[in-house]
């Protein structure tokens, strides 16, 4: 019997990742959470092996420590996280169950760096394949190549052995009608708050037009037949579209780092759009002479300070990863001339792991308007999580900005 090459490589894939991820668990054993900063913003003591991810990871990263403690390569220690929310339908951020473009079609971004071998592999617009994160990896391994998008990354995936698959959820498929009869014109079609036309929207309460919004809306998602605990949840993905994104740097003893990153992107994006987390040196960059970083929030004004890639660069010119991050949130300011009228709708969070295992988690804000104050899950051998260090006090506004929200109606999403 022949083989293709393209068998060949399909199968070396499969049982790659097959090792790589063995025995993932998807729930790790609770733990006490830590929600108070360290007096230090630098946070830690420059433990090894330790692995540094957005809050979203924070039930993977016993499975993960474990597997990096025991030897495991720092890029599949980063995998072990990601990949869980990922494959968890209910989160509607990342992989499976991730809230649609404005078509109503799933479409994920991811990238990795691997330090030890100082290489990158990245996919955007990429439909119908669950694990991006790992399609990243494989593009790093097994092509020519650094970054595909669209149906040619699409076909690639299922070439090396990964099956196609509806993505959209029956829930977040009910999430995406109400948002396609509610939406009006709050959507990505601009404005941008970097139009130079772009003006900031009345915020008066108007506390009677948007409680009726929210009636409206529980009643038609009554009718679509979403369930009655998880109605609210939706009401409010509808009026306050999310983000949603991971990130995860690994180090593991020897110093060896590497860093991942995955995501849906804004939900009810433009069909094609790309946000920081598949750019190399935006939503990831690592470097195995200096450290790794990674973000989530508000990806092109990430992208245009090249985030990730700025603060390591920082780091290598010496500053503590604390400084570095804060630097880089800086330039986010300085891009709009330290304008709140305009900063107050943009968020970013970067989580920052230095090759000593020194690690800083800085926001923009503290949290989100919802009242979700921003967090970095820690592994060291405890496993924890800690608020980031914020450059403004307070809590950004979601964008597109709708109708005025009483505190009355905000007080019910809290």
């Amino acid at each position: 019997m022949t083989v293709s090459r393209r068998d060949f490589l399909a199968a070396a894939v499969v049982g790659s990742l097959s090792l790589g991820l063995q025995g993932q668990q998807s729930q790790g054993q609770s733990s006490k959470e830590h929600s108070a900063n360290k007096a230090e913003p630098n946070s830690g003591g420059g433990k090894r092996p330790i692995i540094v991810c957005a809050n979203n990871g924070f039930n993977y990263l016993d499975d993960a420590y474990a597997f990096l403690a025991g030897g495991g390569d720092t890029l599949d220690a980063a995998l072990r996280v990601v990949k869980g929310p990922e494959d968890d339908p209910n989160d509607t951020s990342v992989g499976l169950g991730g809230l649609p473009n404005e078509e109503g079609v799933v479409e994920l971004d991811a990238c990795c760096m691997h330090g030890p071998t100082r290489r990158a592999g990245s996919v955007g617009g990429v439909r119908n394949i669950k694990n991006v994160s790992l399609v990243s990896k494989a593009v790093m391994e097994h092509t020519g190549h650094v970054m595909l998008v669209g149906e040619g990354a699409e076909r690639f995936a299922v070439a090396v052995g990964f099956p196609r698959e509806n993505l959209l959820t029956d829930h977040s498929r009910k999430i995406w009608l109400l948002w396609k009869e509610y939406h009006s014109s709050e959507d990505w079609w601009g404005p941008g708050l970097d139009d130079p036309h772009w003006q900031p929207p009345d915020i008066k309460p108007q506390a009677h037009l948007m409680q009726d919004r929210v009636r409206r809306l529980e009643e038609r998602a009554a009718d679509l037949g979403i369930a009655p605990e998880l109605r609210r949840d939706a009401v409010h993905k509808v009026l306050f579209p999310p983000t949603g994104t991971i990130h995860c740097s690994a180090l593991n003893e020897k110093g060896e780092i590497s860093g991942c990153t995955t995501t849906s992107g804004l939900a009810y994006k433009l069909p094609g759009r790309c946000g920081d987390s598949p750019i190399i040196g935006a939503g990831c960059y690592t470097d195995q002479d200096v450290g790794s970083a990674g973000a989530t929030g508000s990806g092109e004004e990430n992208i245009k300070v090249a985030g990730a890639h700025t603060i390591v660069e920082n780091m290598r010119r010496g500053m503590s990863p604390h400084d570095a991050g804060t630097d880089a949130l800086k330039r986010i300011v300085r891009n709009y001339n330290s304008d709140m009228n305009r900063l107050r709708f943009v968020d970013m969070i970067y989580y920052i792991l230095r090759k000593d295992g020194v690690y800083a988690g800085v926001s923009l804000w503290e949290g989100y308007e919802s009242g979700r104050t921003h967090k970095i899950a820690v592994h060291d051998g405890a496993r924890r999580a800690e608020k980031t260090v914020a450059l403004f006090k307070g809590f950004s506004q979601d964008f597109p900005r709708l109708p005025s929200v009483s505190p009355e109606v905000k007080k019910q999403f809290e």
